[in-house]
């Protein structure tokens, strides 16, 4: 990456559970990413045979639309449906919850969001934190 071009959208969390993958998403993202970030997910996945994951969206600001619908997206969300056992989606636009709670009842991952000022309470939840929490 040259010094000039801007970081990516998702950026990892460490954590100090190794069950527990973390990120943030900072900005707007494409399908490019969106495999990034499964990527990551992937690697997580990786001597695990369940993991949760956290989500941060407080940078969130958008995404390309036809993400939605490439095959390797589907494919990302297949996988994880075999993969992540919980799921915290901290902060985000106020969309996020209530769609949050429409779609959680449709999968075997327990997901719940969280206001950003509830941070604390998702990592708890999860039975994590940051790992440079202290």
């Amino acid at each position: 990456m040259k010094s000039m071009d801007a970081p990516p959208p998702f950026r990892r969390i460490d954590t100090d559970n190794p069950e527990v993958f973390a990120f943030e998403i900072v900005g707007h993202f494409t399908q490019a990413d969106i495999e990034n970030a499964y990527g990551l997910l992937d690697a997580a996945y990786e001597g695990h045979d369940k993991i949760d994951v956290l989500l941060r969206a407080t940078g969130y600001d958008g995404f390309d639309w036809s993400a939605l619908f490439d095959p390797m997206t589907f494919k990302g969300k297949m996988k994880a449906l075999h993969h992540i056992r919980r799921y915290a989606l901290v902060g985000g636009p106020a969309w996020m919850g209530p769609v949050v709670g429409l779609f959680a009842p449709l999968t075997s991952i327990e997901t719940r969001h969280f206001a950003d000022a509830d941070e604390a309470k998702a990592w708890e939840w999860l039975g994590s934190k940051p790992s440079d929490a202290g």
